[in-house]
């Protein structure tokens, strides 16, 4: 039998294609999908996530950063790239020579791209979100004739960003309402080939209207749900499984305590176990007696004692005969059968990105 590892992150490639191909078949043949893969792949993987979104139908990539595009080149993904953040001048150079597209809202901006450069711009309409973009409306129109009068770039779309499209859609719709015919009017200007898009995850399932010519999942093709409930709710599948083992077992007498702080002092006697992972790998400290149970043999056991650097402690019941097999056992500390990213999100107070996004780089993943 192979020895457990201290921790890995095993990640469902089939899954990531699976949940691709129903979100295509959810917008349409008349949508393309962006498979947005900035932050390692949620965590996952870039690379490896973005093969697997391109087999489930994907004809974009985005990225958050021009190392993120670069990346992607080097480990062998072609077709058009799209870098969504802000790039300072030498970033610009590094998006240029991947030849990923970038993401405009200043005539300034346009100008520093160099000559020759053969890149397509997308320009960004401030609808709501208050980040990047411009708000003012003709400006934007402004960005996008700048564009389109150099011979070496291509305006290749019009975008925004929802800022509420998971919780509020009332402020979805103002937004909407803000973009369609802005977006529209540079259609008619410029041309039909101009990509037209805006959804994110969680508007692609609320509000068809929001679709357009393109839309750029990210949380939904890893099986997450971008409302923060239930991934299964909207035929996802969960691509991630955090795993580890019980290094150790040990009697545990009423009185007696585990953990720093001694938040958890035993009031009868019990077996603790004890999984060599913790927050240095992504399992948060705010987890500490938080009610968060974690799959061992295919029974549940809650967390106790507080969450430290590289270890956690896990509460095996009272029987010794049955704590003791556990020892070497392997343990599901997220997806599988143990608790889903939303469980975790919940008892952090905190979203299912953050919990995916924060699992460390000393952590391997294993690509399946």
């Amino acid at each position: 039998m192979t020895a457990p590892l201290r921790a890995l992150a095993r990640v469902d490639l089939g899954a990531i294609s699976a949940n691709c191909a129903l979100l295509k078949r959810t917008v349409g043949e008349g949508t393309r999908l962006c498979a947005v893969v900035k932050a390692d792949g949620y965590g996952h993987g870039a690379a490896e996530a973005a093969r697997a979104a391109r087999a489930g139908g994907a004809e974009w990539l985005a990225v958050a950063t021009a190392r993120e595009a670069a990346g992607l080149r080097t480990a062998g993904l072609d077709g058009p790239i799209l870098v969504m953040g802000a790039l300072s001048a030498s970033e610009l150079a590094v998006a240029v020579e991947a030849e990923a597209d970038v993401v405009a809202w200043r005539e300034g901006f346009v100008a520093a791209v160099p000559a020759g450069a053969q890149v397509g711009v997308h320009v960004k309409y401030d609808t709501g979100m208050g980040r990047l973009g411009t708000r003012d409306a003709e400006e934007a129109v402004g960005v996008a004739r700048a564009v389109a009068a150099r011979d070496d770039l291509r305006l290749a779309g019009a975008m925004t960003h929802f800022a509420t499209a998971d919780d509020d859609p009332a402020f979805l719709a103002e937004q909407l309402a803000s973009f369609a015919p802005w977006a529209a009017a540079v259609r008619a200007e410029f041309g039909p080939e101009v990509l037209v898009h805006a959804a994110n995850s969680a508007a692609v399932l609320r509000e068809p209207g929001a679709r357009f010519d393109l839309v750029r999942c990210g949380i939904a093709i890893y099986g997450m749900d971008p409302f923060q409930a239930d991934a299964s709710a909207h035929g996802l599948r969960p691509a991630l499984e955090l795993r580890s083992y019980v290094a150790e077992v040990k009697r545990i007498a009423p009185g007696q305590s585990a953990g720093y702080g001694r938040r958890f002092v035993a009031s009868q006697p019990g077996w603790i176990g004890t999984v060599p992972i913790g927050y240095a790998d992504g399992v948060r400290r705010g987890l500490t007696h938080s009610g968060l149970t974690v799959a061992i043999e295919g029974r549940r056991h809650p967390l106790v004692g507080t969450v430290s650097m590289d270890n956690v402690t896990v509460d095996l019941g009272p029987d010794a005969a049955a704590a003791r097999a556990l020892r070497g056992a392997g343990v599901t500390l997220l997806g599988g059968s143990g608790p889903s990213a939303e469980d975790w999100a919940r008892r952090l107070e905190t979203i299912n990105y953050e919990v995916t996004c924060g699992i460390s780089a000393r952590v391997p993943r294993e690509h399946v």
